[in-house]
């Protein structure tokens, strides 16, 4: 039987972000399609899945191409969406490329979200095929539910009349943090929260002073539990992702599953499967953002969740299943292959 090695070596460091979610998933989206998954080198794997670009991943991949078994090496990652993150990461972001490039070289294929990352990965060179795929998102678990939007707004303390708007994410200037503050501050009479954590030290000072500035209406309640998160997508009024660089973004799809409410920055990792006015609505600007949200939450703009779920469902885990199963099919067969040593030069990279 056809047999799935989840690498989990790097996991634990990400497991509070977008990739280590993007990992679950696959798990549960292998299982409910019937392919069985192990997390360690015995019993041997058909394929090997890395989810990371740090050094053990590296490591995994060499061993497993030595060992013959085929590499899938998802593409979370780009230089565009490394900038404007963690301190230093501006001036390391040509490093980083150079080490994705190296890491992804190591792949049979590169599995990478949505069309626009594959265009970005597929300027880099690289020997491996770059194929889009859905990170998916658990449509069953992310619903709409009227009774967790009440108990999401009595532990925020939400009366009937008040309005509440959302967002998901590390304290990152790609993120759109500073943003959303400067929107909440532009909508004094508007509840907002964002939820999340990062470590104090890998946020640059800007981020920390403006959070420490932002106005009362905005509350910073950190890093939530997937239960209590799926309360509060069902609990807001509005989902606002002002994020200038994704890959996709899970956090847009679970709320798109929970029935809420979404505006995004109109960037262009969202063409051809969101569309404005259809199943979310998009800004260019602070000022679009600012005038289509307030539309928003006065019901002055077409009701489009129900559209929103759907092109969730069209991502649910069971089709992120079935069409993993194809893709295996395509790897080579497995056989050993020898490597050639990497020089110690080009490793450091």
């Amino acid at each position: 039987m056809f047999r799935v090695h989840i690498y989990t070596g790097s996991l634990a460091l990400v497991g509070k972000s977008g990739v280590g979610q993007a990992a679950n998933h696959q798990r549960a989206a292998l299982e409910q399609a019937g392919v069985p998954v192990v997390t360690d080198w015995q019993p041997k794997a058909d394929v090997i899945h890395l989810n990371t670009v740090l050094p053990c991943s590296f490591r995994a991949a060499r061993r497993a191409r030595r060992q013959g078994i085929p590499v899938i090496w998802y593409g979370h990652s780009t230089e565009a969406d490394f900038r404007h993150s963690f301190v230093g990461s501006d001036l390391l972001a040509p490093l980083f490329k150079r080490w994705l490039c190296l890491c992804y070289n190591q792949a049979d294929l590169v599995l990478t979200p949505t069309p626009y990352s594959a265009s970005i990965l597929n300027t880099y060179g690289l020997r491996a095929p770059v194929r889009a795929l859905s990170n998916g998102v658990d449509t069953d678990f992310f619903a709409p539910d009227a009774a967790r939007r009440a108990a999401f707004r009595q532990a925020y303390g939400l009366a009937e009349g008040d309005k509440a708007v959302i967002s998901v994410g590390h304290f990152m200037e790609r993120k759109g943090i500073l943003d959303f503050i400067a929107l909440a501050r532009a909508m004094p009479s508007v509840r907002f929260f964002w939820f999340g954590h990062t470590d104090p030290a890998l946020v640059p000072r800007p981020i920390r002073e403006a959070m420490a500035a932002a106005p009362a209406n905005l509350e910073f309640p950190g890093f939530l539990s997937q239960s209590e998160l799926r309360d509060a997508y069902c609990g807001a009024d509005a989902f606002l992702f002002c994020s200038h660089e994704e890959t996709e973004g899970i956090v847009v799809l679970e709320a798109l599953a929970c029935g809420t409410p979404t505006l995004v920055r109109d960037i262009p990792v969202y063409d051809g499967w969101l569309e404005d006015g259809v199943n979310v609505y998009k800004g260019r600007t602070n000022a679009d953002l600012r005038i289509k949200l307030a539309a928003l939450l006065r019901h002055r703009l077409p009701d489009v969740t129900a559209a929103g779920r759907q092109a969730a469902l069209d991502r649910s885990l069971p089709r992120i299943g079935q069409a993993l199963r194809q893709i295996y099919a395509t790897l080579p067969a497995p056989q050993k292959r020898h490597l050639p040593r990497l020089r110690h030069r080009t490793v450091r990279t």
